[in-house]
């Protein structure tokens, strides 16, 4: 069933209905290095210092009106997803009916998912990830980690839950990023 369809169904039965999307990304200790600036004949210095410990963003993105909402978990699996879903139908309040569009992830199409009864999710054709106007959020997220050193998890985390809270109330810079030309228009 299409979005657009679905939405008829909605508008039939006297409900409105709100597309968004939805995607993972992880963020880790190891340094996102980008270039910068230097005096001549001076190279610049960024302390590196690899370790493998990971945070993931969950994010999910009404391009439509470039609504946001984001979660630090410590993990991807069934589980978390679950709660990223529960924690997101909560945002959102009750009363909404949602079409969440994602990618074919493992622990997105597993039956063992619990999906909260206001969502309705959407899966993309499988190894595209060009069509995932969620991908377009990292730009965002990763910005205050470029050359920048953390020395802990929880600095990492702390960093990344400011520049989330930043990016809820950039509605005019989400909708730019996430607001495909085929994304339906009717919400």
């Amino acid at each position: 069933m299409t979005l657009n369809t679905l939405a008829q169904e909605q508008t039939a039965l006297g409900q409105t209905l709100e597309a968004w999307v939805m995607d993972e990304h992880r963020i880790g200790l190891k340094p996102v290095l980008r270039r910068v600036w230097a005096e001549r004949g001076q190279r610049p210095v960024v302390p590196v210092q690899p370790r493998y410990e990971w945070l993931y963003v969950y994010a999910f993105a009404q391009p439509t009106t470039g609504r946001s909402f984001y979660l630090l978990m410590p993990t991807v699996s069934i589980a978390a997803f679950s709660v990223a879903l529960r924690e997101f139908v909560t945002f959102l309040g009750s009363g909404t009916q949602v079409a969440l569009v994602l990618d074919n992830a493992g622990w997105h199409v597993s039956p063992q998912v619990v999906c909260p009864a206001q969502l309705t999710l959407h899966f993309l054709p499988a190894y595209s990830p060009e069509l995932q106007p969620a991908e377009h959020l990292w730009q965002f997220t990763d910005s205050p980690l470029f050359n920048h050193w953390f020395a802990t998890l929880d600095a990492l985390e702390d960093a990344l839950a400011d520049q989330c809270r930043w990016l809820q109330d950039q509605l005019a810079l989400i909708r730019s990023a996430t607001l495909f030309p085929w994304w339906p228009t009717f919400a």
